[in-house]
């Protein structure tokens, strides 16, 4: 029996069973470039098990993908050279100790956007997920990363307070959240690098892990999935993720040995994905995706769920292997 795709991604995070893998795909407004009558036929066919959600981001993402230079609502300024793509921070807000007394996180944000998303999800029979704290990220696009890996590695007390207004921030953000009728609080932060994490284990426990723990028990006091993002080899913490509630993780599967991940942690979390983009999404052929998705299945994937089938598609990946993703994980286009 066809199940709806709220319904299918609900099933699959809960390991109950379903008719067949949940879908959920990025695309990069540089993906389109040059294609995307091509493109958007193509993501036509195979509709997303996840929909929007309604919500205004009063911040505004949309100058992160346009050239040029632009002061985020932190204080921070960004530097984008490149349409399509997302820029850096180039000008830290907080890039000497001196200016954190004279500096707050933008409350006058907190609360603003929300007023369609209630609307949003009761029309749609898709998926929806919300939120999108980034403690760890936020804090460096404030410091700047080299200020902010000197600050962990010395323990200043500055960092531990400016660590504290950024999570409480994200907190407030989060009651806010969690009262809509949404299916799943998201946060994100980046923590791996191609082989390990970016800090010892033991100081991503000390100072993080009850960040993200509270996250999720606020979400699950709601009712609320949650679910996480973070690139590169994060396989120290994911025992970490169980513990603490997530209860999907999007991760950079092929920086790590996918194997071990299946005999170590299948059924007890959820894959959000993902496939590589770094070699064979861009660089490989149809073939090479296919095996990359028939990889994936036979670690992680069975008839309950466990998967979610999840790739970001970015500027120049050839069309035959984006075709190629989509059929080896679902077959023949559904419309």
């Amino acid at each position: 029996m066809a199940m709806t795709p709220r319904e299918r991604v609900r099933r699959t995070l809960r390991f109950e069973g379903v008719d067949r893998p949940a879908r959920d795909v990025w695309t990069l407004p540089a993906a389109f470039f040059g294609r995307e009558e091509e493109l958007q036929a193509l993501l036509a066919q195979y509709p997303p098990d996840f929909g929007p959600s309604g919500y205004r981001d009063p911040a505004g993402e949309s100058p992160l993908f346009t050239p040029g230079e632009w002061t985020d609502h932190w204080g921070s300024r960004w530097v984008n050279i490149q349409a399509g793509m997302i820029g850096e921070v180039k000008y830290p807000a907080i890039d000497t100790w001196r200016k954190l007394d004279h500096w707050k996180p933008p409350y006058h944000l907190l609360g603003v956007g929300f007023e369609d998303v209630n609307r949003t999800c009761a029309a749609s029979d898709r998926f929806v997920h919300l939120g999108n704290p980034r403690p760890w990220e936020r804090y460096q696009f404030l410091r700047g990363s080299e200020n902010a890996y000197m600050d962990l590695a010395w323990g200043v007390p500055e960092a531990f307070r400016l660590l504290e207004m950024i999570h409480g921030y994200y907190l407030q953000h989060l009651q806010h959240v969690v009262r809509t009728d949404v299916d799943a609080v998201s946060f994100m932060d980046d923590w791996g690098s191609k082989h390990a994490l970016l800090i010892s284990p033991a100081m991503w426990v000390e100072y993080f892990k009850p960040l993200y723990k509270d996250y999720c028990e606020l979400a699950h006091a709601h009712d609320k999935f949650v679910f996480m993002h973070s690139d590169g080899y994060i396989l120290d913490i994911y025992e970490h993720l169980i513990e603490i509630g997530v209860d999907a993780i999007n991760s950079q599967l092929f920086t790590m040995p996918i194997e071990e991940i299946g005999r170590r942690i299948k059924g007890r979390i959820t894959f959000w994905g993902e496939m590589d983009r770094q070699h064979i999404l861009p660089f490989g052929t149809p073939e090479d995706v296919r095996a990359g998705v028939e990889r994936v299945k036979r670690a992680l994937w069975d008839d309950r769920g466990g998967v979610i089938g999840q790739a970001e598609f970015n500027k120049g990946y050839p069309l035959d292997n984006i075709r190629a993703f989509f059929e080896a994980w679902w077959g023949e286009p559904e419309v």
